[in-house]
């Protein structure tokens, strides 16, 4: 397993290598001149030239590349083109709000999805089922801005239990992670119904009934551990869609994370900053997919890597 880890760790810098090429691709094909955006409106074009000389706009792309590979080798992101900081306190910054948005909306959405999940397939084609099932597709169809608006409406604006946006108190993250998890509830209980109905269909699932086991432990002793596989894997790379920022979310209730962070920095066109989230996010995902992997042996021990 050790090797296996390391194996997969030094396999991340060739995979960012080539995640970045495309990024800066990406960026550099947005629409608009960053040059201009940072001179002003009211700037010549003499002074548009100063500044792009000075941001380094003016070199063949090929050249601005591999300037920016080699700052990324010394572990320098670059500066924001708007705030003029390093790109990495500027991430930083906004990292831990989003951090532990993610973390209270994956522990709402494990809760009730696993609930749910497993309640609709012990009771399946029973009235507890249809309403499970009914919740988790009203959880997938729902728009995460609808919600959190009548989440706000109903529970900031007419309750007023919780404020509206913002960061500052405990409070502030109920109505956020709830509008962040409810799609992510929805998918875990319909992988985990799904799997736990195959599950239980086994033999051995069979054998422990007839040998006198009681319902609760036959199922969340002993199918669920195997029918959570497939719902870890799932969990995984929600779990690194919503770090990477649920930008509609925090648009919403006007959070100070990385997905508005995001939006800021291409509607001025920053470089530096869109190419360093994007990186984090690739990096992101690729850690959460060896944690998956290493959760894989942990649960099944009959997994081996080598």
């Amino acid at each position: 397993m050790f090797r296996y880890i390391v194996k997969r760790l030094l396999g991340v810098i060739p995979t960012l290598f080539i995640v970045s090429i495309f990024i800066f691709m990406f960026v550099h094909m947005i629409p608009g001149d960053p040059a201009r955006l940072v001179a002003g409106p009211d700037a010549s074009h003499k002074d548009i030239e100063l500044v792009r000389q000075e941001l380094g706009l003016d070199k063949p792309v090929v050249t601005q590349y591999f300037t920016y590979v080699g700052n990324l080798f010394q572990g320098d992101l670059g500066t924001s083109m708007k705030t003029k900081r390093p790109v990495y306190d500027e991430i930083a910054a906004r990292f831990m709000p989003t951090f532990w948005l993610t973390v209270w909306s994956m522990v709402w959405a494990i809760v009730f999805g696993l609930l749910i999940g497993v309640i609709s397939a012990t009771k399946r084609n029973k009235w507890q089922d249809y309403t499970g099932m009914f919740g988790a597709v009203s959880g997938i169809s729902l728009p995460s801005f609808w919600l959190g608006l009548m989440l706000i409406q109903l529970f900031s604006v007419m309750l007023g239990w919780f404020p509206t946006g913002g960061n500052d108190s405990w409070k502030s993250y109920i109505l956020p992670s709830l509008t962040l998890g409810a799609g992510v509830a929805a998918v875990i209980a319909r992988f985990t119904r799904s799997s736990l109905m195959d599950i239980l269909r086994e033999d051995y699932i069979r054998t422990g009934r007839a040998k006198g086991l009681k319902e609760n432990a036959v199922v969340w002793k002993h199918a669920l551990k195997n029918a959570m596989i497939p719902v870890v894997t799932m969990t995984g790379l929600q779990f690194g869609f919503l770090l990477g920022g649920s930008i509609v979310v925090e648009t919403v209730f006007s959070w100070p994370g990385l997905g508005r962070l995001l939006i800021d920095s291409v509607s001025f066109r920053d470089y530096p900053l869109i190419q360093g989230e994007m990186l984090l996010f690739a990096l992101e995902f690729i850690l959460i997919n060896l944690i998956v992997d290493v959760l894989y042996g942990v649960m099944n021990p009959q997994i081996r890597y080598e």
